[in-house]
């Protein structure tokens, strides 16, 4: 097997000859890639300059020649923030939306020749998927959403799956203790999506109850991101929002199939106690008391 090194600088040398790091006119729309980026980053509706800085990880005197750039041909307004003059904002002109859909049409056209190339297009995403997260890794953000958006579906349809395949006697949410939607959202609990350059790549539900504790419930890492820590951190971010609506006591139930999941509760504060409810696929059962605020 080749070394490490040389098979990573072979992929680096893969990808921005892909993406065409190296042409003066990225797709052929007279610019280079840095410039359609930041232009593609104000199209999706990341605005304000220093978003865009943050985002894209530029520093501030190559942001503004791009900036320059993209309002010298009148694709691009720049505004100043409300209440704040020094917090620039930038938007779409016109043109600037016209460009912004030429570039996504010619963006999504060449994604779909790639995929159709390769005889196993669902393994290369998933080696996709890995790569991105890991390098975006420190970029990962937790949305509060509602547990029947689209993508909030998407997540627990796949924690569904795989524990249908990891428990001995499948899984049917149909028999489980489902909570209702509204059990996990405002003022009663949350739901949490966790976001990798804003496609969906884990999520967490705090559940309200009317017994004196509130239950974290739907906890899942999607395969490309796990090992990263984002479980760790999506769980400190259920506790800060209960103890935010003032909930003491915190329970949840597993299964003894998920060993990584009870590693986690068991060394982040979380202890064993007797079953709590009547759902037939729990076996263990845990609880923990947050600090008073």
């Amino acid at each position: 097997m080749p070394d490490p090194i040389a098979r990573l600088r072979r992929f680096q040398r893969a990808v921005t000859t892909e993406v065409g790091a190296l042409d003066d006119s990225f797709l052929g729309l007279g610019r280079p890639l840095g410039v359609a980026r930041v232009l593609n980053a104000i199209g999706s509706g990341i605005t304000e300059v220093r978003e865009i800085r943050h985002y894209l990880n530029l520093d501030s005197g190559l942001m503004s020649r791009m900036l320059r750039s993209l309002e010298a041909e009148g694709l691009i307004a720049l505004d100043k923030g409300a209440g704040d003059g020094r917090r620039r904002a930038a938007r779409l002109t016109m043109a600037g939306q016209r460009e912004y859909a030429a570039y996504e049409a010619l963006s999504d056209a060449r994604a779909r020749a790639l995929l159709d190339r390769h005889p196993h297009p669902e393994r290369l995403l998933a080696a996709m998927d890995t790569v991105a997260v890991a390098l975006g890794q420190e970029r990962v953000t937790f949305r509060e959403t509602d547990p029947r958006d689209p993508r909030a579906r998407a997540c627990m349809t796949a924690y569904y799956d795989e524990l249908a395949h990891r428990f001995d006697r499948g899984f049917d949410v149909a028999l489980s203790k489902d909570p209702d939607a509204a059990e996990m959202i405002r003022p009663r609990g949350a739901f949490l999506l966790a976001l990798s350059d804003g496609l969906p790549v884990g999520c967490g539900g705090l559940k309200g109850t009317d017994h004196g504790f509130a239950e974290v419930k739907r906890l899942w890492i999607a395969p490309a991101a796990r090992g990263l820590g984002l479980s760790r951190r999506l769980m400190a971010e259920l506790e800060r929002i209960a103890a935010e609506l003032g909930v003491a006591v915190l329970r949840l139930d597993t299964n003894s199939a998920l060993p990584e999941a009870v590693a986690l509760y068991r060394n982040t504060g979380w202890h064993e106690i007797p079953r709590f409810n009547d759902d037939p696929y729990p076996d263990l059962f845990f609880e923990k008391r947050l600090p008073a605020a």
